[in-house]
């Protein structure tokens, strides 16, 4: 049993991030310890774990999603929700919060710790132990990071240590919705093969931005602006050169697939991006892309100073999903076609990405997806975590919903902030 009553007194963040460095550890991607301060509505509580499944269950709003979004603050990035960091503190909490993982990673046992230091002053007798001035604070993040006790500069640096995949019900209208929810699902892959990727991204958006505001200024200096137009084309044309090769990758993955299991429950999918440079990219040389993007951001000053932005590059790419079986855009398909299509496109990057590290299997994380399969749907989702060897998380409100896993995996019963084995 791993339970821990719910503590209502704040603690420093130094007191729950690791500080031991830690060797060691097994072949496998796995959470093995989640430790949590003031994070949402879990005052402190720690959960140890094996390699198998772990199954959360418990009514709406007892925190069942916290723990995964906690587990996803282990990648780059603001988690599974992508929420301000700052609402991730538990009310009535002094606005700090604190997840410490220990992770038996690709590079061995890793203990790693993030969260944000508390803002609240302690009044005339001083500030609290664990306030930091803002001047000192780490602006690049946005939250501290920190791996075996050491900081760090930037979430990016877990994307060496941990892979993850998810999907969760806001992810219900990816085939429907905008195109940055699409961008975001091929670019969460290409993480996973190139942690230099958000390198690149980061670099092409502040560009952008800084031509952004020459064009918004009126600034018509060819010399202010081309400097800025040259770094938007190298990292646009990276960019969407890393995106090429992963759906590349993934379509091969799907049609491997596809032939091992011809009466698979998720049916088969093909995509494509749907950009202008990762469109070029299929006929033409890097280089030459790079070269034309420089011209048309030239020749398109104007109409990007008219409409306030720029309206051309790989942040309005789009990916485009095909129902195999129908040879149906995906968009067009019911929202029961759609919820099987992406979970079988989850479990294809997952498969892809173990290919790549070597059998190493990513974290899976399903925030209620038993509940809108069938029984048969939900078994064949169940088999392939199993054939995977993936530390899968998953929550629901009906335990029953994963009788098939009973044996097979660690089932904890969630009840407002705490957690207990069943």
């Amino acid at each position: 049993m791993n339970k821990k009553p719910n503590s209502m007194t704040a603690t420093p963040l130094a007191n729950h991030l690791p500080d031991e460095d830690t060797q060691g550890g097994r072949d496998i991607l796995f959470v093995e310890r989640l430790s949590l301060t003031n994070f949402r509505n879990y005052g402190s509580i720690t959960l140890n774990v094996g390699p198998k499944p772990v199954v959360l269950t418990g009514g709406n709003g007892v925190g069942k999603t916290n723990i995964l979004e906690a587990i996803s603050l282990a990648m780059p990035g603001s988690g599974i929700r992508r929420a301000p960091y700052k609402d991730l503190s538990r009310a009535g909490a002094d606005g700090g919060w604190a997840v410490a993982l220990r992770l038996n990673s690709r590079m061995g046992r890793v203990d790693i710790g993030t969260g944000l230091q508390s803002t609240v002053r302690a009044g005339a007798s001083g500030e609290s132990p664990d306030y930091q001035p803002r001047s000192t604070r780490p602006e690049r993040s946005g939250r501290i990071v920190r791996i075996n006790g050491e900081n760090k500069g930037g979430s990016g640096i877990l994307s060496s240590y941990v892979d993850m995949v998810w999907v969760t019900p806001a992810m219900d209208g990816v085939f429907t919705g905008s195109n940055s929810e699409r961008r975001r699902l091929i670019d969460r892959l290409v993480v996973c093969f190139d942690p230099s990727f958000r390198v690149f991204t980061g670099r092409f958006e502040r560009a952008m931005q800084a031509r952004n505001r020459l064009l918004s200024d009126g600034v018509t200096d060819p010399a202010q602006l081309e400097g800025f137009e040259v770094v938007m084309a190298q990292t646009a044309t990276a960019v969407a050169a890393a995106r090429v090769e992963a759906i590349t990758a993934l379509n091969a993955m799907i049609t491997e697939r596809k032939q091992r299991d011809t009466a698979s429950a998720f049916p088969w999918s093909t995509s494509k991006l749907d950009g202008t440079l990762e469109q070029a990219l299929m006929t033409k040389a890097a280089v030459d892309v790079e070269d034309d993007y420089i011209r048309h951001l030239h020749a398109s000053r104007e109409r990007d100073r008219a409409a306030g932005r720029t309206l051309e590059g790989p942040h309005r790419s789009d990916l485009k999903v095909i129902h195999g079986p129908k040879n149906m855009p995906a968009r067009l398909c019911s929202t029961g076609e759609q919820k099987v299509l992406l979970v079988g496109l989850i479990l294809a990057q997952a498969e892809l990405i173990a290919r790549r590290h070597e059998g190493c299997a990513p974290i899976i994380l399903l925030d209620e997806v038993a509940a809108h399969l069938d029984i048969d749907r939900r078994r064949a989702l169940f088999d392939e975590i199993l054939r995977l060897g993936s530390q899968a998380w998953m929550t629901g409100t009906d335990l029953e919903a994963f009788a098939h896993l009973r044996g097979s995996a660690q089932l904890f019963n969630v009840q407002n902030g705490s957690l207990e084995e069943i």
